[in-house]
């Protein structure tokens, strides 16, 4: 999702770079999900009004991986974005290359993607954004029916030393001091059917703790899509003031 105008903005001046956005679907979504839920016309809308500033969104398709590598090694998604995806979209484009000018976000298997990402690689990242993630206290006891979608990736049963390599909260725990200049932003509704509304406060405790900056909000809602883009505004703006804060 370009910004308006880009095209004849870099033909005009092609030293012109801009920040970039990172979204990750959901489970059972794929790379349209932000834009059929409606967030596309929503995201045009706050550009228009000047409630955003311009940023390009892009959002890969990753099925059922979690956005990290399986146990089993057979899919090595985790390595795919960082060495081939982000590098080559970075390359196409014209993007800034501080890390403050890179996000990343997403919804649900998403948002876990999103922490993890930008938890175990606070280098990359300078803001980061998750609703509803799929934080899961005990990997030996998925909550609810979510469970059986996570064999294939972490492993059946659980490997629990993967599970805990790439859990957003143990990464939190072990790149504390690095987190420090990480801007954080999740939300989670207060009803959500998977159970992660506590999954999410866990982790607010935890960055409470370790006196990590974060935003964190627990609201009325479920786990759905029109949760989701009931707070999507929030994120966008969450993302566009961190994008024009300075370093």
């Amino acid at each position: 999702m370009l910004p308006a105008g880009y095209d004849a903005a870099i033909a005009m001046h092609p030293a012109k770079q801009y920040p970039i956005l990172y979204y990750l679907h959901g489970l059972s979504d794929n790379e349209q999900a932000l834009f059929k839920s409606g967030g596309w016309n929503l995201i045009e809308d706050l550009r228009q009004q000047h409630k955003i500033g311009d940023f390009l969104i892009v959002a890969p398709e990753a099925k059922a991986t979690f956005y990290i590598n399986s146990a089993d090694k057979k899919v090595l998604y985790s390595d795919f974005f960082l060495r081939e995806f982000m590098p080559s979209i970075e390359k196409k484009y014209s993007i800034r290359k501080d890390r403050k000018d890179r996000a990343i976000s997403g919804v649900s298997m998403g948002g876990y993607g999103a922490l993890r990402f930008a938890f175990a690689h606070p280098e990359l990242f300078g803001s980061v954004s998750a609703q509803s993630a799929a934080l899961v206290s005990q990997p030996s006891h998925p909550e609810n029916s979510f469970g059986q979608f996570l064999g294939s990736v972490f492993g059946n049963p659980i490997d629990v030393p993967h599970w805990k390599r790439n859990d957003p909260l143990t990464l939190a725990r072990q790149n504390q001091a690095r987190l420090m200049n990480l801007t954080i932003y999740f939300n989670c509704g207060r009803n959500d059917e998977y159970g992660f509304e506590n999954g999410a406060e866990a982790l607010h405790r935890q960055l409470q703790s370790e006196s990590i900056k974060h935003e964190y909000h627990l609201y009325p809602g479920n786990h759905g899509a029109a949760y989701f883009l009931s707070h999507l505004d929030e994120v966008m703006k969450f993302h566009s003031a961190a994008f024009q804060s300075t370093p």
